[in-house]
């Protein structure tokens, strides 16, 4: 693949409107094309991974988190690597259910108990180029006797799709539905550079209209986003758990910032990225759990 230095050597853009290309071409650094990613099967999820993980009353359940393939998120954000594993078409009616089928299957093989299940797309649930609300009944039929489901979405697409979805599994059991987004960080200038088209207002309002729908809220929290040093990137993490704990967020992820997707490199090269030392995230994990205000998990 050929690598166009004008388009690598370019500054990150100022303007919003200019950060989706700037992100878009340097892509070239992954070596993964577009024919690689439309190859991708419809028919079968990415993964399937069998974890325990500690709810809010202290047990240790077993669960289940799949990989779904389908569209790439809207949202070019600086630091997402998950294009990878997308599609760049929308996903046509009956593929996620599919899909969903094909998990479940393998589940069922493993033998392991499934008292919640992650179905997770490397972007928004609630994105309909992803997930067609025209499959959240089978959806929901299919995963109707699991206890607990989490989805992932964009906070600004919360709203009348989400019910749709939490009333196709149960109204009646508040926090059957549990929905995790990106908070990223608080640091107002970092969040705007991160291209993620969202304030802490509109992740805050989103908790709350979740909230009030007795839907639980998971936060992902990064470590070390670009254009923070390691003492500033741990302040931002700790202020970033304090500020979503305030919000009554129930669980928050705290995600160390990888290279892998080209545009990380480019600020790497140029002193703006490096990667969290593991101090710091051993530092933010202690001091996520030593608030004792809800579950912390590192990533």
């Amino acid at each position: 693949m050929r690598w166009d230095l004008a388009v690598l050597n370019a500054p990150y853009p100022d303007r919003t409107a200019d950060r989706d290309v700037w992100i878009l071409d340097q892509r070239v650094r992954t070596g993964v094309t577009s024919s690689e990613r439309d190859a991708l099967s419809l028919d079968r999820p990415q993964a399937v991974l069998h974890e325990l993980e500690r709810q809010g009353n202290g047990e240790v359940q077993s669960g289940w988190t799949v990989f779904l393939t389908n569209r790439e998120c809207p949202w070019r954000c600086l630091m997402c690597d998950l294009w990878k594993y997308t599609r760049e078409t929308a996903s046509p009616e009956k593929t996620i259910p599919r899909q969903i089928d094909r998990a479940l299957q393998e589940i069922q093989s493993a033998g392991h108990p499934v008292q919640w299940i992650k179905l997770y797309n490397a972007g928004s649930f609630f994105d309909t180029g992803a997930v067609p609300p025209s499959d959240y009944p089978e959806i929901a039929q299919r995963i109707q006797s699991i206890p607990k489901i989490i989805v992932e979405s964009h906070p600004r697409l919360i709203g009348d799709r989400t019910w749709h979805f939490q009333k196709l599994l149960d109204p009646l059991q508040p926090g059957r539905l549990e929905v995790a987004m990106g908070l990223e960080t608080v640091h107002p200038d970092v969040l705007n550079k991160l291209n993620k088209r969202m304030t802490t207002a509109d992740y805050a309002d989103a908790t709350r209209r979740l909230k009030e729908h007795g839907c639980d809220v998971r936060a992902f929290v990064l470590i070390k986003p670009p254009f923070l040093d390691e003492a500033q990137a741990l302040e931002w993490a700790c202020r970033s758990l304090d500020q979503a704990f305030d919000w009554g967020v129930d669980v928050v992820t705290l995600i160390p910032v990888r290279f892998g997707n080209g545009a990380l490199e480019t600020l790497a090269a140029r002193g703006q990225f490096h990667p969290p030392r593991l101090e710091t995230l051993l530092a933010a994990f202690d001091y996520g759990r030593g608030l004792n205000r809800g579950r912390v998990f590192l990533d």
